[in-house]
């Protein structure tokens, strides 16, 4: 049988984990090219010869996604796989025309596909848009799965943008940690806060290792999503959050529609942030959607640790990176925090950005007067910290989950912004838990 010739175009997560579970051993198909996009920093690398396999002794190369028509030419390609996530469907569809009119099929793999099953009992948290506040919803779970004497374990998202030969299997059980792993700003967001409060989280590229090591571990495993992708583990009971803030997107992004078309518990989020009318409306544009999903709400709810640093101040925001970049959110909860504390004014850091965070404006033209916490690199990390030294302000309000501190210093005062759950009467997250657990039976 001769070889169909495929590019797997990703961002460094659910490109390797399809071609893990669908082209690695399969001798129809020879993934001669990945493409990267969205991060800065993973192109120009090699998918190594250790994770590729034995058929591909000499690695899988990984270049910039600009080069793709040139890849498909080149190399012949008959199949072009799309495997990254929170993407517009007219976008997706542009990349799709593009590709069908180079010559080759264009792709999209299906979650059954690639789901892997656990000997544990699973719950997935996913949503339809980066900055839904699935990390708040997690955290609530593990807390809700702790109560009732059940040990969570979480397994996130892959974010491997360093080293890929030593990221196959990544485990978080404190903040020493973070630093052994070379976690950037981006993964220090998603593991610090659950780390903080006692929680093992594992990440890496080899997710049927991952899993088996975490099910050692853990009593129950909380799959965490990254941007809107859908799970990468068969889940027992898969949790998907809607904005409120952004009514209609939850039906305008790949791959976020799907899984608001799986979900068995539906969480309309930041009900406390928008309009009753806008809530009532989304809750209903959910059942007529999935109308088998419990859809229920939950506040978000934005805590300062100190509030009179805050207030008459002229102050920096920095907000959460993946919310205000790729996730299309012009300001987060840093900037709703100022001004709720009476900020005189929030500066706008784009005339002191340097490096590559001053290009950071320029690819995210939609973002507002805020500092989105760039980290992808001790470079960058570097310039995010020579930014905030340049703007000339009295505070820094820090809503990004990492402790900057941790990082480096800065003659700033810093203020902490932190956002959490709040169940709403009735407790229906905790209901929706009690009864997963009983369900879960002997699995536990």
């Amino acid at each position: 049988m001769k070889e169909e010739r495929v590019i797997i175009m990703g961002a460094a997560g659910r490109d390797f984990h399809n071609f893990n579970t669908v082209f690695r051993n399969n001798p129809a198909y020879r993934v001669v090219a990945f493409t990267a996009a969205q991060i800065p920093f993973i192109a120009e690398r090699r998918y190594p010869p250790a994770l590729a396999g034995r058929r591909y002794p000499e690695g899988i190369p990984i270049h910039p996604e600009s080069s793709l028509l040139e890849l498909i030419r080149r190399h012949r390609v008959s199949k072009v796989v799309f495997a990254y996530s929170d993407i517009a469907h007219a976008e997706l569809m542009h990349k799709a025309s593009a590709v069908l009119a180079a010559g080759a099929d264009f792709w999209l793999i299906g979650p059954d596909a690639t789901m892997l099953a656990s000997s544990r009992p699973v719950i997935s948290v996913c949503a339809v848009r980066t900055g839904c506040g699935k990390s708040q919803v997690t955290r609530h779970i593990c807390a809700l799965l702790a109560d009732a004497g059940v040990r969570p374990v979480v397994v996130r998202h892959p974010m491997p943008y360093g080293d890929l030969a030593t990221q196959v299997v990544e485990r978080f059980a404190g903040f020493d940690d973070l630093s052994l792993h070379h976690c950037t700003i981006e993964e220090r967001e998603e593991f610090e806060p659950l780390v903080g409060r006692g929680t093992v989280v594992y990440a890496g590229i080899d997710y049927e290792r991952i899993l088996r090591e975490a099910e050692r571990e853990g009593e129950v495993i909380v799959w965490d999503g990254g941007n809107n992708d859908f799970p990468f583990f068969r889940s027992d009971l898969e949790i998907v959050l809607v904005d409120p803030l952004r009514p209609g997107h939850e039906t305008a992004y790949f791959p976020g529609e799907v899984n608001l078309r799986r979900a068995g518990l539906v969480v309309v989020n930041k009900a406390n942030a928008a309009a009753p009318e806008v809530v009532a409306r989304l809750e209903e544009d959910v059942r007529r959607i999935n109308p088998k999903a419990e859809v229920v709400r939950t506040f978000s709810r934005v805590i300062v640790s100190d509030p009179g640093a805050i207030a008459g101040k002229r102050v920096l925001v920095i907000e959460d990176g993946p919310t205000v970049t790729h996730g299309g959110m012009p300001t987060g909860a840093g900037y709703a925090a100022a001004l709720e504390s009476g900020a005189a004014e929030v500066l706008d850091p784009r005339p002191w950005a340097v490096g590559s965070i001053a290009k950071s404006f320029e690819e995210y033209s939609h973002l507002g007067p805020v500092l989105p916490a760039m980290g992808y690199s001790s470079g960058q990390v570097d310039e995010l910290r020579r930014t905030i030294e340049a703007v000339p302000c009295e505070a820094v309000v820090s809503a990004t989950p990492v402790s900057l501190e941790r990082l480096f210093r800065t003659q700033k005062p810093m203020v902490r912004v932190f956002y959490e759950i709040e169940e709403l009467p009735g407790a229906p997250l905790r209901r929706a838990i009690g009864r997963f657990l009983e369900n879960a039976g002997p699995k536990c």
